[in-house]
């Protein structure tokens, strides 16, 4: 087992589903505002518009970790490594900070995509590798084909889904989580319990959701395409939340989460097996689940 020594940026920026001009502005505003990690995707079509608000931000290239995912329809070796460099060139970089695997594949032998992904971050194409959407079993499964350190698994994290055993897993395997949709679609805030808590401390109820994430050291990467929220999801350093308002949102969390824990197996599952447009339905369906349990 290797052991995670990557710095992650605590607050990044997520761009899905931002496209067009509204990225590159999106992408500039917030390295300008002092955000120094973004997320985008090969799936996310927006690899180009991001470059261009790296670029243009002004921010040394140095200063600034950048993430991209393999889509699974190309994990098979030879097809990695055309989207790894497709993808730089598209973001007009030399190398990202990191390259995930969006999602499992089973269709591919997981061992021929390590290898591959290894192989990827030895060309320099990558600083460092990891994953994405893993649940425990492909972590494990994972690890034992990986000849170079997997530094993170990004997985769905927040006060409506916490992830205890696959943190676990994840931390056994010195790997760092990193949440993407921390703050529930927008659903935090209207959470009572966070606009309460927030209310203490001058904060919103998603400032509250995002700092629960970060004072435990979990990365998160908040999306928005209004300019105005950027501020405000960066804006939480400047306050602390006490060990009850920690252990309260934690268990509020875990309880939420017991009905959408037991189901994740088989949602993972469909999600590798159903078409599309099934696809789509059913992430809806679980976005709605989550939020009642």
């Amino acid at each position: 087992m290797f052991e995670s020594r990557v710095h992650i940026p605590l607050v990044g920026l997520g761009t899905w589903p931002l496209r067009g001009h509204a990225c590159v502005k999106i992408v500039e505003r917030a390295l300008r505002l002092g955000y120094r990690h973004v997320d985008t995707a090969e799936s996310y079509q927006n690899e180009r518009e991001v470059g261009e608000g790296l670029h243009a931000s002004g921010v040394r290239r140095d200063d600034i970790f950048v993430t991209t995912k393999i889509q699974p329809s190309h994990f098979s070796p030879p097809e990695l490594e055309r989207a790894a460099k497709d993808s730089l060139t598209r973001l007009r970089l030399a190398e990202v900070d990191l390259l995930l695997l969006h999602w499992p594949n089973p269709g591919i032998p997981l061992s021929e995509t390590l290898g591959a992904l290894c192989a990827a971050k030895r060309a320099g194409l990558t600083r460092h590798i990891g994953v994405s959407n893993f649940a425990i079993a492909d972590i494990q499964e994972a690890v034992r084909h990986a000849s170079e350190p997997l530094v993170c698994n990004q997985i769905e994290m927040n006060s409506f889904f916490d992830r205890r055993k696959l943190r676990a897993a994840c931390r056994a395997n010195g790997m760092t989580i990193v949440a993407y949709s921390p703050i529930a679609r927008g659903e935090a805030s209207k959470d009572a319990a966070l606009v309460r808590i927030g209310q203490a401390h001058g904060k919103s109820a998603s400032q509250v959701s995002l700092r629960w994430l970060v004072q435990q050291g979990i990365p998160a990467i908040p999306r928005t395409s209004r300019i105005e929220r950027l501020s405000e999801n960066y804006s939480i350093f400047d306050f602390q939340l006490s060990e009850a308002e920690m252990s309260e949102i934690s268990s509020i969390a875990g309880r939420r989460s017991r009905l959408a824990n037991a189901l994740s197996p088989l949602r993972a599952l469909a999600l590798r097996t159903l078409p599309e447009p099934a696809k789509s339905v059913l992430r809806a369906g679980w976005r709605r689940l989550r939020n009642l349990t």
